[in-house]
């Protein structure tokens, strides 16, 4: 069952956390997330999944910054967010997506537990200039039925910025 905005609102301080939270950004059953000014890009045309990939920051002023179709950009949410007991799930808004822009491709589903920033994988279909702090996607929440394990990964959680793939620990 997804959770409403008006039970997202009653559970804050309890079972889910949003720093900072604006109730401006509530919606009737998600709640949106906004653009940080920061993006990786890997420095490399051709990455290996059992290899650490280098990166290379960007910053997004504020008069924006134009993206290329073909290059994959990592970016963060400026919210902060922990949720216990509860599965967050992202989606990038509709209004985003219908200008040709994916906030993220394969890592919409959170674990039980999570607890950071969430990492954005961010695509353009055409070159697009964005801004910091745009509003990109919406995070909403589903109940969970049965017992659990707390998400524990070494590798995102509790994360201080944006994570690049840490696929090659697996490989270790």
């Amino acid at each position: 069952m997804i959770l409403s905005g008006k039970e997202i609102k009653k559970r804050l301080g309890k079972d889910i956390f949003i720093e900072p939270f604006n109730e401006n950004q509530l919606n009737p059953n998600s709640y949106n997330l906004r653009l940080h000014n920061e993006l990786l890009v890997y420095k490399n045309h051709v990455l290996d999944m059992k290899q650490e990939n280098k990166a290379e920051s960007l910053i997004i002023p504020e008069e924006g910054l134009i993206l290329e179709p073909g290059r994959l950009y990592l970016g963060r949410t400026v919210e902060y967010t922990r949720t216990e007991g509860l599965v967050p799930m992202l989606e990038g808004r509709s209004s985003i997506g219908r200008l040709g822009l994916f906030i993220h491709i394969t890592a919409g589903f959170g674990d039980v537990g999570f607890s950071g920033y969430w990492t954005l994988e961010i695509f353009c279909i055409q070159p697009i200039r964005i801004y910091p702090g745009v509003e990109v996607c919406q995070i909403y929440y589903h109940s969970i039925l049965g017992d659990y394990e707390k998400y524990k990964s070494g590798k995102y959680q509790n994360n201080q910025g944006i994570q690049p793939s840490l696929l090659f620990k697996d490989f270790e």
